[in-house]
């Protein structure tokens, strides 16, 4: 896909470390009183490995590709720090990072990071309310954003960095960075405000999530040493976007943790799973994470000429993977997808761990993993029995787990609610099986009441998308008067698949064969997409509110 710049341009410098019981000390991770991911992580790697890849970025329109080594990342973050320094931007103050898959966002974090300014990243797909909306309850004092970015941004009064690119009234990003002296010796306490994120939010506005620069920074040991299975010398790719907590988890703190090398590619449009497929076809990636969205795109092409000769461990996160998935990329493949759950509030929690060498449940999240004391509860925080729906809850006493955020910052209330008692409430529910694998049911809000059954959405959902004529589904319960609520779908139909009464006739049938006869969708309603968040998850409660809508 074209040529290479920076230090390193031969995949032989790609030859993966073998580890050596990766599971066996990673949970008691412990933070010193003192702690930043820039000077005590990257920094080391620089002097360890300093010419081991960190960063390759692909851009695919233009055919070009840059590599980057510890060594270039510490220096370049290390110059970037000093000019914002230079700008006026100090230890606490928050700082919107809003880029496209180029070298500048994973420099600019590292920067902000290593002199105390808290990120607070964003996608691009915000709309201007979105953008002035975090700018607002984040208390923003800078923004740093490429061309794309820029409209978005009329009125703002902070200072203002342009990245890839120049702008009249904006500071050149790369050009301060470029001749800028070099910002050393910061220390940050363990305790610092870290990283802002705002959550996906599946209802109602955003709330914005504090971690600190130890406990997120460390914590996420856990997930490129358990669940990315990562180790220096392999190339790991995250297809998600750079403005939610997957990147923190994927491509950047998880990664970097274990010397790996962050694989970037920049497609600048929307996701295409041909091109995807051709980039792992390319390129020496031995670890991938794809969310379960991209995943049911991807499955459905044609892989009979396909061969990713590096390709290892593949893992998935922020939906729960229909059964039906895992199954045709493993036929595909011959690779099974580890799922993972967690939440912008946590680093990885419940898991499939390649390492410890369990059997893998398809549709499972898997167990806890080393170091996190994931519990059922029922409301009155009693632990719930083996087959019996409850809230994911975290203990947090006596000892409070490394990658768990700090608070809901300016929602005291919420954050009350949220720590109760011994535990962090999740809000999410799920089922343990005899063996204690971790199934998931839904939101609170999600799971459906009808005629005294308590129905998971997920359930139904992974039942329709294995009818070759579903693209993507969504199950909400819509209001009814007889029966409290009824289940209803919205689906998504493969290109041209004809919509009609017989299709959603054959699609209640294929329900009743697969899963209990209470929980098929007495309604259908076939649509061209679905309405999600920016981090692609999808959001019931529209729908929800659509058919409440149309109920009044």
């Amino acid at each position: 896909m074209g040529q290479v710049t920076g230090e390193q341009s031969a995949t032989q410098h790609f030859k993966a470390v073998q580890p050596s019981n990766p599971a066996s000390d990673l949970h008691r991770i412990k933070a010193p009183p003192l702690f930043n991911f820039a000077s005590d992580v990257v920094d080391s790697w620089a002097k360890e490995r300093p010419n081991a890849p960190a960063l390759w970025c692909v851009h695919a329109q233009c055919g070009s590709e840059e590599i980057f080594t510890f060594r270039q990342m510490s220096e370049r973050s290390s110059k970037a720090a000093g000019f914002l320094a230079s700008c006026g931007i100090r230890p606490g103050d928050r700082v919107l990072l809003m880029l496209p898959r180029i070298p500048q966002w994973w420099i600019a974090m590292l920067a902000l990071v290593r002199m105390g300014a808290v990120p607070v990243p964003a996608t691009l797909l915000l709309t201007r309310r979105d953008v002035e909306f975090r700018i607002r309850e984040a208390r923003v004092v800078a923004v740093i954003t490429s061309a794309d970015g820029i409209s978005k941004l009329d009125g703002f009064e902070g200072r203002k960095f342009i990245a890839g690119s120049d702008a009249p009234g904006w500071l050149s990003f790369d050009a301060g960075a470029a001749a800028a002296k070099p910002l050393a010796g910061v220390k940050t306490a363990a305790d610092d405000p870290g990283i802002i994120y705002f959550t996906s939010a599946t209802t109602g506005e955003p709330k914005m999530v504090l971690h600190t620069q130890a406990s997120y920074g460390l914590g996420h040991r856990l997930t490129g040493g358990l669940w990315l299975d990562l180790r220096p010398g392999d190339v790991h790719w995250n297809i998600s976007d750079l403005g939610w907590g997957k990147a923190a988890w994927s491509s950047l703190y998880g990664p970097w943790q274990m010397g790996a090398c962050v694989f970037a590619f920049d497609a600048a449009g929307k996701f295409d799973p041909t091109l995807t497929l051709q980039a792992l076809e390319e390129f020496p990636i031995t670890s991938w994470c794809a969310p379960p969205t991209a995943l049911r795109l991807i499955v459905r092409e044609n892989f009979s000429t396909r061969r990713f000769p590096a390709l290892r461990h593949c893992v998935t996160a922020g939906e729960p993977l229909n059964p039906e998935v895992f199954n045709l990329w493993k036929s595909a493949t011959g690779l099974c997808l580890y799922e993972g759950y967690g939440q912008s509030e946590t680093v990885i929690m419940i898991a499939n761990v390649r390492s410890m060498g369990l059997p893998l449940k398809p549709g499972s999240m898997g167990l806890p993993v080393p170091g996190m004391d994931v519990r059922l509860i029922d409301p009155e925080q009693n632990e719930v029995p083996a087959g019996t729906e409850g809230e994911i809850a975290l203990r947090v006493r006596p000892d409070r787990p490394v990658g768990l955020f700090k608070e809901y910052l300016a929602s005291p209330e919420e954050t009350r609610q949220a720590f109760a008692g011994d535990y962090y409430l999740t809000g999410d529910r799920a089922i343990r099986d005899e063996d204690g694998y971790f199934w998931f049911v839904g939101r609170k809000d999600d799971v459906i009441k009808s005629s005294g059954y308590r129905i998971g959405p997920f359930e139904v959902e992974s039942a329709l998308i294995e009818h070759p004529a579903v693209l993507d589904v969504a199950v909400v319960g819509k209001p009814d008067p007889l029966r409290s609520q009824i289940v209803k779908a919205y689906v998504v139909l493969r290109p041209n698949t004809p919509a009609n009464d017989e299709l959603k006739t054959d699609l209640q049938v294929h329900c009743k064969r697969l899963i209990a006869a209470y929980k098929y969708p007495r309604e259908i309603e076939f649509v061209h997409e679905l309405p999600k968040t920016t981090s692609g998850k999808t959001r019931r409660v529209d729908l929800r509110r659509k058919d409440a809508t149309m109920l009044a």
